[in-house]
């Protein structure tokens, strides 16, 4: 254990010298035996997690993966807290989900046994055409993108509600304006709700959504706004956040 608290004493003071230290002065802020430190520094830098070069030692791939891992959880924290404060505040789950490679990803869900979110008992990536995410997710895609996955998951009857053919589903997203709140009722789940807010940040298709019982239908365009209008207000310390 001792030998494990001096290694990463050693690297977070290799991390401290953005170009680089030598052993002797890594030993010394360290409080360590020079044969000591030569020992660990000479063990991180074979496992990848500093290497060395004229003499001084800096952070290696092994350490920068751990960063970037750290850093990736973090932004997903962001996300994470941000749609508990407004599954709260607005009293519906919150849904975060992005288009990426072609396929429908949802990234977060936060719901309370009260609220709970909708049970995906269809494949939301394959039934796209028949929520909310998914056509908010497609709405902000260029035509030949909405063409292929359209291909590869074809539109197919989820509830009596579901939009009835591609043609059809393709003409409903012409008609939308490319950053217009998406709604629709009943279409993946009976009795259910649900809303999206479309998102850009860069490249990136994504959207917040909301749902509710369908004898809450009421609320939905209302609770919608609510979250609208929030993101609006959080987006920029969220645009990072978001891109994950």
């Amino acid at each position: 254990m001792g030998s494990v608290q001096r290694a990463m004493r050693l690297l977070e003071s290799v991390a401290e010298h953005e170009h680089g230290a030598p052993a002797k002065q890594l030993a010394r802020e360290n409080g360590l035996a020079l044969p000591t430190a030569y020992h660990l520094l000479r063990t991180l830098v074979h496992e990848g997690y500093l290497r060395r070069d004229k003499g001084l030692f800096f952070l290696g791939e092994a350490a920068e993966r751990l960063s970037s891992s750290g850093a990736q959880e973090k932004r997903r924290s962001t996300v994470a807290d941000a749609l508990a404060h407004w599954r709260d505040a607005i009293g519906v789950p919150v849904y975060y989900a992005v288009y990426r490679e072609g396929e429908i990803e949802v990234m977060c869900v936060s719901d309370t046994p009260g609220n709970p979110a909708v049970e995906e008992w269809a494949d939301f990536r394959e039934t796209g055409h028949a929520h909310a995410i998914g056509q908010c997710l497609l709405a902000q895609v260029d035509e030949a993108t909405r063409r292929d996955h359209l291909e590869r998951y074809p539109v197919q009857p989820v509830t009596p509600y579901t939009v009835g053919d591609g043609r059809s589903l393709l003409r409903r997203l012409d008609r939308m304006q490319r950053m217009e709140l998406v709604t629709e009722r009943q279409e993946y789940a009976l009795g259910t709700v649900c809303a999206a807010v479309p998102i850009t940040v860069g490249t990136t298709a994504a959207t917040m959504a909301i749902s509710l019982p369908s004898h809450q239908a009421d609320r939905l365009l209302a609770a919608a706004r609510q979250l609208e209008t929030e993101i609006g207000r959080h987006l920029g310390s969220l645009a990072i956040s978001i891109s994950i």
